[in-house]
């Protein structure tokens, strides 16, 4: 991630592997960079940004909606729960570890939880539920993998939930990165 920032505008470059996003409140600034990048590396402009490793991003005048809808889909399809009843709450109640007998393989139910965590950036309704089910990872039990299947029926009732942001807001999206 490069930022670029002056007195009035704020221009950023976020780029994974041979994909860049750029994004500012600077047209010019953002128009000479990308004719640079052109001139460099003969890029392929695509227009403005509504899709980019899993986060759809839809905007108009007023707002801008992100989400994973596409990747909850998907999720559901791989855990085989495209044809369950949604639930209306992701998790009723407080766990244990000592709850529920210990899975045979519980790798399936640590892979679940790895894809949620991925989820939760776009979808803060689940954050706390999601956080409290990687405390057993390491000795899953019954009541862990049914607690996890129900944020799973609570994400078919809800897909496209995200995060929107009003365009004229003052707050600011901040992201950080390890960058190891």
């Amino acid at each position: 991630m490069f930022l670029r920032r002056t007195d009035n505008s704020i221009n950023i470059a976020l780029v994974y592997v041979d994909d860049i996003i750029l994004a500012g409140n600077d047209v010019v600034e953002i128009e000479n960079l990308t004719h640079l990048l052109n001139e460099t590396f003969k890029i392929k402009n695509l227009g403005d940004l509504t899709y980019f490793f899993g986060l759809e991003v839809a905007r108009n005048k007023t707002r801008i909606h992100l989400c994973k809808r596409k990747y909850v889909l998907d999720l559901l399809e791989d855990a085989g729960m495209m044809n369950c009843a949604p639930a209306i709450t992701h998790m009723n109640h407080k766990l244990a570890a000592d709850m529920g007998g210990i899975l045979p393989d519980p790798s399936s139910y640590i892979r679940l939880i790895g894809k949620l965590i991925y989820l939760k950036n776009t979808r803060p309704d689940i954050t706390h539920a999601v956080q409290h089910l990687s405390q057993f990872v390491y000795a899953p039990t019954s009541i862990h993998q049914q607690a996890a299947m129900r944020i799973l029926r609570y994400l078919k009732k809800t897909p496209g939930n995200g995060i929107f942001l009003a365009a004229n807001s003052e707050a600011q999206l901040k992201g950080y990165s390890d960058s190891d």
